[in-house]
Formats: C-alpha cells, sequence, structure tokens
C-alpha cells in the first residue's frame, strides 16, 4: 500500500524579489526601420485597417515600417477552439511565425520589430534574443513621449 504524498517534504519556494522595473522601448532619435507584426484572430476582419493605423502611427514617431507579418489564430478548423489563446505564451506567436519574422528582419535589415499586441516582459526577452534585434509593443512605444 502507498504512503500519502505529503506536502511538506517538498523544498519551500523562496520568496520572489521584487519585480525589475520595465524600461519603456524608445525608437532611435534619428528613426528606425520596424518591422511591425500582428496578431488576430479570425472573428476580426478589420486587421488591415489595425495594422495599417499602427504603422501611420509609427510613422508619425519617426519610424519607417519596412515590412508587415499577420499571424491569423482560428481560420483552420482545429484553431477555432483555441482561438482566444495565444499560440505560445513564451512568444505570441507560432514557432513557424517566429521563425518567419526573423527572416523578414534579417532581409530587410530592421532595427526592432513592434507588435501591435502587448508583450508581457517575458515575451519581449525571448523574442528580443529568437529575433536578435528589440521587440516591443505597440503600446509601449506610444507610451513613450
Amino acid at each position: 500500500m502507498h504512503q500519502p504524498r505529503r506536502r511538506d517534504r517538498r523544498p519551500a519556494r523562496r520568496a520572489p524579489s521584487r519585480p525589475a522595473r520595465r524600461r519603456p522601448f524608445r525608437l532611435p532619435a534619428g528613426g528606425a526601420d520596424v518591422v511591425l507584426v500582428g496578431y488576430f484572430s479570425a472573428k476580426q476582419k478589420d486587421f488591415g485597417t489595425l495594422m495599417a493605423s499602427a504603422a501611420t502611427e509609427l510613422e508619425a514617431r519617426g519610424a519607417r515600417v519596412v515590412a508587415q507579418v499577420v499571424q491569423r489564430r482560428g481560420v483552420s478548423d482545429g484553431g477555432v477552439r483555441r482561438m482566444g489563446l495565444p499560440y505560445s505564451a513564451r512568444t505570441l506567436l507560432s514557432h513557424g511565425k517566429v521563425r518567419e519574422v526573423a527572416q523578414v528582419c534579417e532581409q530587410a535589415d530592421a532595427d526592432a520589430v513592434i507588435f501591435v499586441a502587448p508583450l508581457t516582459e517575458r515575451q519581449q526577452r525571448t523574442l528580443t534574443a529568437l529575433l536578435g534585434r528589440p521587440a516591443a509593443g505597440l503600446s509601449d512605444v506610444l507610451a513613450t513621449p
């Protein structure tokens, strides 16, 4: 007969340290070449308008949008059930789409990648490492003066 598992035998978790202060993303003063990435569900039919308005906002801040990449969720039958969730909590996008964005960034020689959706700190760190250039959410860029 098995003994019941006792929770008090597990090592205690360390108390989380103070969260790091998130530094806002700033576009370089002379302007930057950016790749704009959008993540939209299939229910959102006006994603083209949202991408165009995001590109206009970035250009008003001095950035040049050199490429745009869109990830649509729920277009196929398999994705409809999980449409409200991101493909990956780490990167927001699917693995193949991250590779596609990295390839587009290399071809366009982009300085940064701007996502229309807001990114968590973890997603921002992970995408910056995977893409080899700064990644930020549009709301972070627009929040800086």
